[in-house]
C-alpha cells in the first residue's frame, strides 16, 4: 500500500510504499476513498518541517528545553545522537477520511466488513491507503451521503465542538471570525441551529464564500462599518458569542471579539490564536473566554481513543463520536452544503502538488479531498527486490517495535547480524526503520516475524503489556528472544513463560531457546569495573538512590493494563543491578511507599536481603528536584567503598581515592546487544542468566504485594 509521509529533517514529502498498518485490539482496517487536507493544521506541519534547525527550535521550545537537560546528563554525543534520530524519521499527514472497513480487530462490535465510515485521528486518520482506526473515532456513513463528503467529518467535528462550547440558544447571535474551512463549516451549521451568523475575515474570497455558507452578515476586517454594523443588528447589545476559527499570530482576534460581544457574552477559541488578550475589555463585560478541544469530549483521552471505554451520554452527552455522528447526520439531512466548498480535489498519486499549490497559494482554495484508486490490488508487506538466502549458523533478526527506544540505544548497536524483518504499529515508521537498518521486510504483522523459517532472533520493543505474548508465541516457534523490560506484567505470564523456558532447554546437547531481558546497567563500563573489585561470596551493602522524576498519571507507562506502572516498568531494572553486584539471590524483601495525590506508588523504598548474607537499598524517588542527577550507586565491602554518578563518573575509595570519568554517559546498552548476539553466534547461554530475569521479574512483583499488604516477602 501507498503512504504520504514527510521526512521531518529535510521536510520532503512523497507518497511511499509502506507495509499494512497492525489491526489491534479494538481497531478497524479501512479502505479510503477519500481524505480531506487540512489547510491551515498541515500546512503549518509542511512549514515546520521545511524549516532549518533553527526555524524548528523556535517552533517547539519545549523541546529545545528537553534536548538541553538531556545534554547535561547524557553528554554532547548520546543527545546529538538522538535528536538527529527524531529529525530523521517519516512524519504522516492528514486526520480526516472516508472509506469502507475491510477487517475488523478483537473486541470491536457494532461494525461489519463492507460498512462505509468516516474516520478521525492525527497519526492514524492518515492519507494513506489503508488505516487502522480504534472504534471510538470511526462513525458509519448514512446511505443517503457521499463518501466524499463523508471525508469532511473529523475537520467539521472541531467546528461542531466549538459551537458546543459557546452553547448558544435558538434565536441567539454569534460571530465568527476566520473564513477558511472550518469557518464555514462553523457558520453552516449555525445557521442550521437557527442562529444568527456574523462572518469576519481578512480575505475577500473566504468572505465572499461565507455568504454562501449562509452567513447573514459578512465583512471585510478592514471594513470600518463593520463594527457599527454587528451592532445594530444585534439590536445594539452585542452578538451573544464569538467563535475564533482563524489562525494568527495577531492579538487582534481576541481583543476584537471582546468588543463584538455583548455583556456577559462568551469568546470560544477552535483556531490557532495567542490568548493574551487587552484584559479591560474582558473584566468590564466579564466576559467567558472558552477552549474548544478539537473534537470533543475524550480528545487526547487514551481510555476513550485506544481503548475504546465510551463516556455515558447521561454525563457526557456530546463525545468526539457523537459529533461525528451529528455532522454525518448533518449531511444526511442535507442541512451542510460541501459541493461548493470543494475548491479542488487531487487524485492521491498527486497529491504532493496539491500541498506545493497550499505552501505557493498558487490559487483560491478551501476545501482540498484526495481521491484514492480503490480497485488496484494492495501489498500487505514491503521487500527488498533482491532475494535473501540466510544461513542458519548466522544471528538472523526479526524486530517488533521500533520506537524512540529502540532506535536509540538497540538497533545501532546490533552488529554483523542479517536484519530479516521488522514491524511496528504504523506502515511509515516500519517503513523507515526497514530503510534505515537494512531490513529486507517491513510488515505491520507480527506473527509473519515469529512465524518466519529465516528468523531465529526475535527483539520485542513495544509496548509493556504485548511483551509476555510475543516472548510466549517466540519460544514456542523456537526463537531466541531478547525483550526489554519488562519480561510480562504478571506472575501468571511470567510462570508460563518459565515453564516454556524449561522446556525448550531440557536437552542441554542442543542449543535451546535464549530468553534475556534488557537489563542493561549490567552492562556499563563502570558496574563491570565493580564487579571484578568485589569478590564473589564477600557480603556487600548496596545502596542505589535513583532521583526519577514524576511522570503524569495518563502516561501509556502509568497505565496497569498497557505500561504496568513504573516499579513493573522500571524498578525491575534497579533491583536488578543490585542483584547482580550481590552475586545472589534474594532471600527477603521489603518495600514502602508514598502514595501521591494521583495514587501512584512512584516514591519508594525497597530493601533486600540476600542469601549470601547482602544486603540492598533501592530507593526509587518521583518526588525530587530535576536539577538533581538521576542515579547514585553505592557498594561497601570488606573496606572498599565503589561510588557511580550517573554512569559517568566512577570513585573507588580504598587505600586512596581512584576517580575515572566517561565523556558521555555508559548505561551498557552496547555492550548488552553485542554479548547477547555473541551467545547466540558462539552457541553459549544468554549473558544473563534466565534464573535471574525469573528473579528480577519476580522481586517486581512482590515489591507491589510488599507495599500493599505492609508485610515482608521471605524467599528461603
Amino acid at each position: 500500500m501507498h503512504q504520504l509521509t514527510q521526512n521531518l529533517k529535510t521536510g520532503k514529502m512523497e507518497i511511499l510504499e509502506v507495509p499494512f498498518p497492525a489491526l489491534n485490539k479494538g481497531q478497524i482496517l479501512v479502505r479510503n476513498y477519500y481524505s480531506l487536507i487540512s489547510a491551515g493544521t498541515e500546512g503549518m506541519k509542511v512549514v515546520t518541517a521545511r524549516k532549518g534547525y533553527i526555524g524548528k527550535a523556535k517552533e517547539k521550545p519545549e523541546q529545545v528545553k528537553q534536548v538541553i537537560d538531556t545534554l547535561r546528563k547524557e553528554g554532547f554525543s548520546s543527545t546529538y545522537k538522538k535528536v538527529m534520530n527524531k529529525l530523521d524519521a517519516l512524519s504522516p499527514l492528514g486526520y480526516s477520511t472516508s472509506g469502507v472497513i475491510e477487517a475488523i480487530g478483537e473486541s470491536v462490535s457494532g461494525f461489519s466488513i463492507g460498512d462505509r465510515v468516516a474516520c478521525a485521528g492525527a497519526d492514524i486518520a492518515n492519507h494513506a491507503e489503508l488505516v487502522s482506526v480504534p472504534e471510538n473515532l470511526i462513525a458509519k456513513v448514512p446511505d443517503n451521503v457521499d463518501l466524499k463528503h463523508a471525508a469532511y467529518t473529523t475537520v467539521a467535528s472541531i467546528a461542531l465542538q466549538g459551537i458546543r462550547q459557546a452553547d448558544l440558544r435558538l434565536g441567539e447571535s454569534c460571530a465568527v471570525i476566520g473564513l477558511g474551512l472550518i469557518g464555514q463549516l462553523t457558520v453552516q451549521m449555525l445557521k442550521a441551529s437557527g442562529i444568527k451568523v456574523f462572518g469576519i475575515d481578512i480575505d475577500q474570497n473566504p468572505v465572499d464564500l461565507a455568504k454562501k455558507s449562509g452567513a447573514d452578515l459578512v465583512f471585510l476586517r478592514s471594513d470600518n462599518s463593520l463594527e457599527e454594523a454587528i451592532w445594530d443588528a444585534s439590536n445594539g447589545y452585542g452578538v451573544d458569542a464569538v467563535i475564533i476559527t482563524a489562525a494568527t499570530t495577531s492579538l487582534d482576534p481576541v481583543n476584537f471579539a471582546g468588543i463584538l460581544c455583548r455583556s456577559k457574552g462568551k469568546v470560544v477559541i477552535v483556531g490557532a490564536v495567542p490568548t493574551g488578550f487587552d484584559r479591560e475589555i474582558y473584566y468590564k463585560k466579564e466576559l467567558e473566554l472558552k477552549m474548544s478541544t478539537s473534537y470533543g469530549p475524550g480528545r487526547y483521552n487514551p481510555n476513550y481513543e485506544e481503548k475504546g471505554l465510551d463516556y455515558p451520554i447521561g454525563y457526557v452527552r456530546w463525545t468526539e463520536n457523537r459529533n461525528m455522528q451529528a455532522f454525518l447526520q448533518l449531511l444526511a439531512d442535507q442541512k451542510i452544503a460541501l459541493s461548493f466548498l470543494t475548491t479542488h480535489t487531487f487524485d492521491f498519486e498527486k497529491a504532493t502538488d496539491a500541498y506545493q499549490m497550499i505552501m505557493d497559494k498558487s490559487e483560491p482554495y478551501i476545501g482540498i479531498l484526495l481521491k484514492y484508486d480503490t480497485h488496484k490490488e494492495l501489498e500487505r508487506e514491503v521487500f527488498k527486490k533482491l532475494p535473501i538466502k540466510y544461513q542458519k549458523s548466522d544471528v538472523n533478526i526479526g524486530f517488533i517495535g521500533a520506537g524512540t527506544f529502540a532506535q536509540n540505544s538497540l538497533l545501532p548497536n546490533i552488529k554483523n547480524a542479517n536484519m530479516v524483518a521488522v514491524s511496528t504499529h504504523q506502515g511509515h515508521s516500519t517503513r523507515n526503520v526497514a530503510d534505515k537498518y537494512g531490513f529486507h521486510i517491513a510488515t505491520g504483522d507480527s506473527d509473519n516475524i515469529i512465524n518466519n523459517k529465516d528468523v531465529n532472533t526475535v527483539f520485542i520493543a513495544t509496548r509493556h503489556n504485548l511483551h509476555a505474548e510475543y516472548v510466549i508465541k517466540s519460544i514456542k516457534a523456537g526463537k531466541n528472544v531478547f525483550t526489554e523490560k519488562p519480561l510480562c506484567m504478571n506472575e501468571k505470564e511470567l510462570e508460563e513463560i518459565t515453564e516454556l523456558y524449561k522446556n525448550a532447554n531440557k536437552n542441554e546437547n542442543e542449543d535451546g531457546s535464549r530468553v534475556m531481558v534488557g537489563f542493561n546497567r549490567r552492562f556499563s563500563p563502570h558496574i563491570q569495573k565493580i564487579k571484578k573489585i568485589f569478590s564473589s561470596g564477600q557480603p556487600k551493602a548496596i545502596n542505589y538512590r535513583i532521583n526519577a522524576g514524576a511522570i503524569p498519571a495518563d502516561t501509556w507507562i502509568q497505565d496497569k493494563e498497557i505500561g504496568g506502572g513504573r516499579i513493573i516498568g522500571e524498578v525491575c531494572h534497579f533491583v536488578d543491578l543490585a542483584m547482580f553486584i550481590a552475586d545472589s539471590l534474594p532471600h527477603s524483601l521489603s518495600a514502602n511507599a508514598i502514595m501521591d495525590v494521583q495514587g501512584l506508588l512512584d516514591t519508594l523504598n525497597v530493601n533486600i536481603s540476600f542469601k549470601d548474607g547482602s544486603i540492598a537499598n533501592v530507593s526509587y524517588f518521583a518526588n525530587g528536584s530535576k536539577k538533581l542527577k538521576k542515579e547514585r550507586f553505592e557498594v561497601f565491602s570488606n573496606g572498599v567503598t565503589a561510588i557511580i554518578d550517573d554512569f559517568k563518573e566512577l570513585h573507588i575509595y580504598e587505600k586512596r581515592h581512584k576517580k575515572s570519568k566517561l565523556i558521555n554517559q555508559d548505561k551498557g546498552h552496547k555492550e548488552e546487544v553485542k554479548q547477547f548476539l555473541n551467545s547466540i553466534r558462539e552457541g553459549n547461554p544468554a549473558p544473563i542468566p534466565f534464573k535471574e530475569v525469573y528473579w528480577s521479574t519476580k522481586m517486581s512483583f512482590d515489591i507491589i504485594k510488599s507495599i500493599t499488604h505492609r508485610k515482608t516477602i521471605n524467599y528461603s
